[in-house]
């Protein structure tokens, strides 16, 4: 508790230096240069994808490229409005915080700002479709909310109608950002899906935090999430026995499994479970062969799938997708569980709620731990 005390102490502090006091892009460039200003580090636990530290009216937040960690991918300079800028800054994109009107192409980061309290400075969504609050399809369908089209195609003239103060949307390899660069607009970018840990994509909540000025309930938030997933893993951490599990379904003529330093594979490792494909390095997707599969997943005890369909998915809908499913022994011992994502909000809550999903998974393997558990998003696979 006292660690957890000073931490939110630090953060406080460095909130209330930007309050009381008073650029240029630093995309890509080579760490630390550019930057003489002095700064005091700000803890970040988990996450291996950003940076904090406090200067003299500003915190400054790097953000390490995924594809080369060598260098930035950004560095974001943030000011609290009500304040002068400081004379002196380091090289990076000026912020002026907190915001209250930006533009979020990810529905994932939608939820975390409604979480915070913040749903109010969502001003323009992408991909509307796909948003599953209530409340935000209801702001939409009464003009209250900018629907800027796809993300991948954003609409310019609604984005430049709504002036929005940020845009907050997901990067990707060698990616530019063509008319939206050259609106002159910040554009941040959320690395979070890219980070291999749980914990370390559910810390990203505290840079947000910041940039929408409620550090405090940011922090709170995550020391909940990590307090929880930390207490599941420890609970099973002396359990001898490990079923095996495998996850995922076919697309197509490949099956795209966890690599074996990936997101999911560290889940299934955390609430007690044996992945056969543990000793893989790598840590996104594998895709696989249903061959390569079956050869080493024939046997895993348990099995995961997601779907998206108004009625629930049976054995008989699994086997007449692709009959040799059959095969598996999860399948003929009856132990598939699976998420409805048209039911439940699993992609808009997973990512900063890794704890839920954890809790999942360890009440399936080890259900003398958890006793009357009702799951959050695995269910049993109907067998009607």
């Amino acid at each position: 508790m006292k660690r957890l005390a000073l931490r939110l102490a630090i953060f406080a502090a460095a909130i209330s230096m930007l309050a009381a006091t008073g650029g240029c892009s630093a995309r890509k460039s080579e760490k630390g240069k550019g930057d003489d200003t002095a700064q005091q580090l700000l803890p970040v636990k988990y996450a291996r994808g950003f940076k904090l530290s406090q200067g003299d009216g500003y915190i400054c937040a790097e953000l390490t490229d995924p594809w080369d960690t060598t260098r930035l991918l950004e560095r974001y300079i943030l000011v609290h409005k009500d304040s002068a800028l400081p004379e002196r800054l380091p090289q990076g994109r000026v912020v002026r915080v907190p915001l209250e009107n930006t533009l979020v192409f990810s529905s994932v980061h939608c939820s975390l700002l409604q979480e915070l309290g913040k749903g109010d400075a969502i001003g323009g969504v992408c991909d509307s479709r796909y948003i599953y609050s209530d409340s935000l399809q209801k702001r939409l369908r009464e003009g209250r909310l900018v629907d800027a089209g796809s993300s991948l195609t954003p609409d310019m003239e609604r984005i430049l109608a709504m002036q929005p103060e940020a845009i907050l949307l997901s990067p990707y390899e060698n990616s530019g950002y063509g008319r939206l660069q050259k609106t002159g607009i910040p554009v941040i970018e959320c690395a979070d899906y890219l980070e291999t840990s749980p914990l370390g994509r559910a810390e990203w909540m505290r840079l947000f935090g910041l940039l929408y000025g409620c550090a405090a309930q940011a922090d709170s938030l995550f020391y909940t999430v990590e307090k929880a997933y930390t207490d599941v893993k420890e609970r099973i951490a002396t359990v001898s026995d490990r079923p095996s599990v495998i996850s995922e379904r076919r697309t197509g003529a490949v099956w795209y499994m966890p690599g074996g330093k990936s997101y999911m594979a560290t889940l299934f490792a955390d609430a007690g479970g044996s992945y056969p494909w543990h000793d893989n390095n790598d840590v996104g997707s594998m895709p696989l062969s249903f061959e390569n599969v079956l050869e080493k997943g024939r046997n895993a005890d348990f099995w995961f799938i997601k779907y998206n369909a108004p009625n629930k998915m049976t054995y008989a809908d699994l086997a007449a997708e692709y009959a040799p499913y059959r095969h598996f022994k999860a399948f003929a011992e009856r132990r598939i569980f699976a998420c409805n994502s048209d039911k439940c909000p699993y992609y808009e809550e997973t990512p900063f709620h890794p704890d839920r999903l954890l809790q999942d998974f360890a009440a399936i393997f080890h259900p003398e731990l958890f006793g009357a558990y009702t799951p959050y998003y695995f269910h049993p696979l109907s067998s009607e």
